[in-house]
Parts: structure tokens; C-alpha cells; sequence
């Protein structure tokens, strides 16, 4: 049976790799450690809250008591580190929360794996790492660092503590880089549930600059897949990138959500461009294809479509979290138990 520590599994890919995990392999078991900070939201786990398979701590990532507590009371032998500040405005705000928690956290988590003997470790990292792209190529594992917001320049920095853990301590840690990511559970403040909010609701689409900035679009059930490859299968000091290889504009990305949910492109709403935004991302992932045996499986088309029917069909989900009342699932769940530790 393996003891997995999932950091940041209440957040977006998080949850719903804890999911896909537990309904894919019997043999392992969860134990998620979250924060709680805004985008943390316990009710994505509800459907495995009860699982004998599953258990859940809340903590901080930087905080080396907290890390060593859980790792030592669940015997952990893998980490599977999602817990990161990641959203990039925010970041351009504030780059301090980035700093301490994608930077300082990371080396806490590396340094707390290595006291405790963890045996694999997976850093889930961001195709920003790398930069942006011209008109043409695409990033490899082999692409140099370039990072141009604080919030990439936070994961950069972590994904080279990994680096150097491997290098100077023979630390069993791997990462993985991965293009922009969407499906179900995804905090209303990203692009894509952000718009169909807005759009069900009559409201503009905010598109930065004229549209033409270009991402390429995974979507979460493959990019939880890979890192699952990753965790079982790779080697300490891999690199593996997980794309969908469905490269688009964001203004050709805002047209179609408006054509699935009926909506007039009157809604789009052209405002100032992000400082320093990247023109474009585009993922080479067939190293992850060939050594690991993975690749994308869910179209773009698809995925959208199926992501765009989730969203209307959990309508409440997305009030709770627009409005915040999300958290008191968390006091439901957790509070007594908590209160009682």
C-alpha cells in the first residue's frame, strides 16, 4: 500500500487528482494537506470525504513542525506537491505569498522528505518556467528558464531547489511541467470558469490586450494521468512536460465558450493588457510519450464541451464560490474534529 501525501489537494487539479487517484489504484492511500487559503475549498472531496482511503490535515507547507507531524503520523513514503500560490495577477499585486509558500515551502517539504526517508517525490511545476514563445517551436524538458511573471519566477525557483536536492543529496524528487489546465472544480478566477460565470450571468468577458495571445489547453483528467506516471514510474531527476497539444487564442478560446452557452460576443470586453504577459505557450510532451507511455486522450472539443456542461449543471457550486460560502463546508466537515485536537 502506498502512503501518499498530496500538499494543496483542496485546489483545482489537487482535488481532482485525489479523486482520480482513489477510484484508479486500491492500493493506495491519501492523505491531503492544504492550507485552506482562498482557493482551497474542501467540498471538491466531498464525493471521497469518507473513504477509509483518505484522510485529510490541514497545514502550511512552510510550516517544518506541521510537515514533520503529518509525514511521521501517516508514515508517508511519496509526496505529490501541488500546494502553490498560482495565480499570476495576483502575483504581478504581490509577489510576497509566492516567495514564501512556491519557494520557502518547497525546500521546507524537500527538507522535512528527506529527514523522514520519503521515497518519491513529484513537484508539479508550470510550462511558465520556460517563458514565452514566438510565432513558432514549441518548449521542451531541454527549453532554458526563463521566467517572466513573479509567479513563474516562484516555481522556477522551487523546480531548481528540486534540482538541487537531486544533485547534492541524491533526494528521489522529479518534476513535472504541464500547459493550462481546465475541467471541473476550477476556482471561478481562471479564464475559463471565469467566463462562464460571467457569461451565464450576462456579465462582460474581461480579454486582455486583443485576444491573440496563444495557450495550449490539457485537460485535468490527462494531466492528473501523467503525474500519476511520473509518481510511479519516474526516475529521481526527471523532467516530464504534459500538454494537449490544443494550442488557441484566447479571443478563439472566449468565442467558443460563448457559442456553447449561447451568448452574444457583445459580452467581450477588450481591457488593458496584463504587464508582461506571454504571447505564447506551446508543449512538446513526447518525451512523457515515450518513456512513460502517456499522451492526452480528452479533445479539446470534447473536454470544453463536457467542462462547460459541469459548470451549468453545479450552478450551486459555483454560487457558493463566488460568494465564499464554500468555507462552511469546511466548518461542517472538520470543525468539531478539529476543535477537539
Amino acid at each position: 500500500m502506498v502512503r501518499l501525501l498530496v500538499t494543496g489537494g483542496c485546489g483545482f487539479i489537487g482535488s481532482n487528482f485525489i479523486r482520480w487517484l482513489l477510484a484508479d489504484d486500491p492500493n493506495v492511500t491519501v492523505v491531503n494537506f492544504d492550507k485552506l487559503t482562498y482557493a482551497g475549498n474542501p467540498e471538491n472531496l466531498a464525493s471521497v470525504s469518507e473513504s477509509d482511503r483518505y484522510d485529510f490535515r490541514q497545514g502550511d507547507i512552510s510550516d517544518r513542525d506541521s510537515v514533520d507531524e503529518v509525514l511521521k503520523e501517516f508514515s508517508i513514503d511519496s509526496i505529490v506537491n501541488f500546494a502553490a500560490e498560482s495565480h499570476v495577477d495576483r502575483s504581478i499585486l504581490d509577489s510576497t505569498p509566492f516567495v514564501h509558500t512556491n519557494i520557502g515551502g518547497t525546500q521546507v517539504l524537500i527538507d522535512s522528505a528527506r529527514t523522514n526517508g520519503i521515497d518519491r517525490f513529484v513537484q508539479v511545476s508550470t510550462d511558465e518556467v520556460y517563458g514565452s514563445l514566438g510565432d513558432t517551436g514549441e518548449f521542451s524538458e531541454d527549453t532554458p528558464l526563463a521566467p517572466n511573471s513573479p509567479y513563474a519566477a516562484s516555481k522556477t525557483a522551487a523546480d531548481l531547489l528540486l534540482r538541487a536536492a537531486v544533485h547534492t543529496h541524491g533526494f528521489p524528487g522529479m518534476i513535472t511541467r504541464c500547459s493550462n489546465n481546465y475541467g471541473p472544480y476550477q476556482f471561478p478566477e481562471k479564464l475559463i470558469p471565469l467566463f462562464i460565470s460571467n457569461a451565464l450571468q450576462h456579465q462582460p468577458l474581461p480579454v486582455y490586450g486583443d485576444g491573440t495571445n496563444v495557450r495550449d489547453w490539457i485537460h485535468v483528467d490527462d494531466h492528473c494521468r501523467g503525474i500519476a506516471a511520473v509518481l510511479r514510474s519516474g526516475e529521481p531527476g526527471d523532467i516530464f512536460n504534459f500538454g494537449g497539444r490544443s494550442e488557441l487564442s484566447n479571443i478563439g478560446l472566449t468565442r467558443r465558450l460563448l457559442e456553447l452557452l449561447d451568448r452574444p460576443e457583445t459580452l467581450i470586453r477588450f481591457v488593458p493588457d496584463r504587464p508582461g504577459h506571454d504571447k505564447r505557450y506551446a508543449i512538446d510532451c513526447s518525451r512523457a510519450e515515450k518513456m512513460l507511455g502517456w499522451k492526452p486522450l480528452v479533445s479539446f472539443e470534447e473536454g470544453l464541451k463536457s467542462t462547460v456542461d459541469w459548470y451549468l449543471q453545479n450552478s450551486e457550486w459555483v454560487d457558493r464560490v463566488r460568494s465564499g460560502a464554500y468555507r462552511e463546508y469546511y466548518e461542517e466537515q472538520y470543525g468539531d474534529r478539529l476543535a477537539g485536537e
